[in-house]
């Protein structure tokens, strides 16, 4: 069959489901600031759905959702109002917009011409647990996703351009066509295409955010230590800034006042404290996303910098509040 075709009926098919379905509602009381919130409405043994709105007119009253979603402009443009209904964001074609969970939104379009919006929906314990990894490069990228955990009416969210569309419309494509293809399997397929699918979306992120880079050596040193501190080590600095090791370390003393393991261990520290507090991951897979590959260094490690264990502190936390 012609791939076209292929791609072309599983996308009438993921359209006419969802145009169908019944979205379900978490029950919450009149006053909250939470208004409608759906819940997941796939299968709870599914980390990933795929939606398709294929038509020329989507009017949703406004609600929140206690998942994540990334809906990508595929055809034409749509509209959405965000955070609240006086702020309304147009996503042009190729774009994407990314909201998280319990943050305000409503989509509402009506046009002449046909559009397709393709949304990709990840449940909240599966993003942290195999998704936000990927994700841990970029702080604020990283906070963005961790975000929802620690403060629930945030109203963030993320509106993309993608420089190579291409790559996300193919991987998009091969989504749908998964999706609807209804195997046993397909959750396990549509893992490692969403993987890649948010690594796209950084690296984009990181392309449009970021603004002239620091003008000492020692603060670009810093921001490279940052964004690579899981596995960043004085003999990776230098051949990245193509300094010798003992220049890096002694720049670093002088300019910062800190060494280089010292810098290293505050930003694993600090990334380390906001995973306890806005993820369910367990503390070996939370060393394992900081660089350490023996569980007992990252208890070493963490009661140094903060007087006590992962679970002294998180429960020295919960008797201050």
């Amino acid at each position: 069959m012609d791939n076209r075709l292929v791609l072309n009926n599983a996308l009438e098919k993921l359209a006419a489901s969802f145009a169908q379905r019944q979205w379900p509602y978490l029950h919450v009381p009149k006053e909250s600031r939470w208004a409608k919130t759906f819940q997941w409405p796939g299968k709870q043994s599914d980390s990933i759905m795929i939606c398709v709105h294929k038509g020329t007119e989507i009017q949703e009253e406004f609600h929140r959702q206690d998942f994540f979603f990334f809906n990508f402009a595929y055809l034409g443009s749509y509209g959405a109002f965000s955070a609240n209904s006086d702020h309304y964001i147009v996503v042009q074609e190729d774009e994407c917009y990314i909201g998280q969970p319990y943050t305000g939104y409503a989509l509402s379009r009506k046009a002449q011409e046909e559009f397709i919006i393709i949304g990709v929906l990840i449940q909240k314990e599966s993003f942290f647990k195999t998704f936000l990894p990927v994700l841990s490069a970029d702080p604020k990228l990283f906070q963005f996703f961790l975000d929802p955990q620690t403060n629930e009416f945030s109203e963030d969210f993320i509106h993309l351009r993608f420089d190579d569309a291409w790559k996300m419309r193919v991987l998009l494509e091969i989504m749908v066509i998964e999706y609807a293809s209804e195997k046993e399997d397909v959750q396990t397929v549509l893992q490692p295409l969403v993987l890649s699918l948010l690594l796209e979306v950084a690296r984009q992120y990181k392309r449009s955010a970021a603004g002239p880079p620091p003008k000492r050596l020692s603060d670009r040193i810093v921001q490279y230590i940052s964004t690579h501190s899981d596995r960043v080590s004085l003999q990776d600095l230098s051949k990245h800034f193509m300094y010798h090791p003992n220049y890096i370390s002694t720049l670093l003393r002088k300019e910062t006042g800190h060494s280089f393991s010292e810098i290293l261990l505050e930003q694993r520290m600090q990334r380390a404290l906001s995973l306890l507090k806005g993820t369910t991951l367990t503390i070996e897979e939370i060393a394992a996303m900081l660089g350490y590959n023996d569980t007992s260094n990252f208890y070493k490690f963490f009661h140094r910098y903060y007087g006590k264990t992962p679970r002294e502190y998180l429960e020295f936390q919960k008797d201050k509040h």
